[in-house]
């Protein structure tokens, strides 16, 4: 199988965008160095990493909850391990040693916080398919950051995708996840972890363990109370289903303007940012003066600027929304 039969296969069996990296690019471009997160480092014999990639239905983003958005995680990382299954065991029958990456996983031996052995935002971005955002998600041109990713990695040697070099996100002069973050965790195309995680991780491995030692030291009594709270609930449904144990904060991903699903359905709910505040709005004029004046950002070093757009933002975003509105008209024209 080539790389065109690859991503034939992998839309056949859903995936909404499929792309290709070389091991060997991502084994000398590793997004932390000191902690590097390399193919090597889990298959040596490793030649190529395929990318799959599936779209979070936008009808979650328009919910009043949370809670559809966190379900709808959990379906789609189902759907992307069955899809990605599959693909490996064609090319293994074919008699290419081949195997799926866990989309999201943590290794504690390797750093603190959620790190896993691979990066799939930087696979994805290596593969072609996106570039960082200001909050360090991938933003696709079809979809912004509203994605599942996964890998494959196998031994065949596939031509990889040329990764994009125009600057997706909007940036500085947008920062509409910075203003909806609710713990202000958005820093200058990077992530304060441990901010994020208090929404994105409500009932997360911490939240957890902190309120598991609080039982243990508790009275009877007081561990009777503890027993019926809220939080061991919490813990039961992220047990069962995710649902806020991982993926919990969907605010940057709902306000964030690229991508058609947003002109077509979240430009109207979502324009309104009840989260920002003139602190956030000081901060973002602060990332845009910064960068201006070349001030040195991490984010933005010759080392991290490969994966945020070497040639900056270029008006991708504005071009997309004018073939939008084209193409609405067209589809009104044809229905009248």
């Amino acid at each position: 199988m080539n790389a065109e039969d690859i991503k034939k296969l992998g839309k056949e069996l859903g995936a909404d965008m499929i792309g290709i990296a070389s091991a060997k690019t991502l084994n000398a471009f590793p997004p932390d160095p000191l902690w590097p997160q390399t193919p090597e480092k889990i298959l040596p014999t490793c030649k190529s990493v395929i990318v799959v990639v599936h779209h979070i239905p936008v009808a979650a983003f328009r919910a009043k909850s949370n809670i559809p958005v966190q379900y709808m995680d959990m379906l789609i990382l189902r759907r992307m391990d069955r899809i990605s299954y599959k693909i490996a065991d064609t090319l293994e029958r074919q008699g290419y040693p081949s195997f799926v990456t866990a989309a999201q996983e943590t290794d504690w031996n390797m750093k603190s916080a959620s790190y896993g052995y691979l990066s799939t935002r930087h696979l994805g971005i290596e593969a072609g398919l996106g570039t960082l955002g200001l909050e360090v998600n991938i933003l696709t041109p079809e979809f912004g950051p509203r994605v599942y990713l996964t890998g494959i990695l196998t031994e065949l040697e596939l031509e990889p995708d040329a990764p994009m070099t125009e600057q997706v996100c909007i940036g500085e002069s947008c920062s509409r996840c910075l203003y909806s973050c609710p713990t202000d965790a958005v820093e200058h195309y990077g992530i304060n972890k441990r901010n994020c995680a208090v929404e994105a991780q409500e009932f997360g491995f911490m939240t957890a363990t902190n309120f598991f030692m609080k039982y243990c030291l508790a009275s009877h009594e007081e561990k009777k109370e503890l027993i019926k709270s809220r939080d061991v609930f919490g813990f039961w449904q992220g047990l069962l289903r995710v649902v806020g144990s991982f993926g919990d904060c969907p605010r940057c991903l709902a306000v964030c303007p690229v991508g058609n699903d947003y002109h077509a359905h979240l430009a109207s709910p979502q324009k309104v940012i009840p989260e920002k505040t003139p602190e956030k709005v000081a901060k973002a004029k602060g990332f845009k003066e910064a960068r201006k004046n070349g001030d040195e950002v991490s984010g933005l070093n010759d080392w991290n600027i490969r994966w945020v757009g070497p040639e900056g933002y270029q008006g991708i975003v504005a071009r997309q929304m004018q073939d939008f509105k084209k193409l609405q008209k067209a589809k009104e024209e044809e229905t009248s």
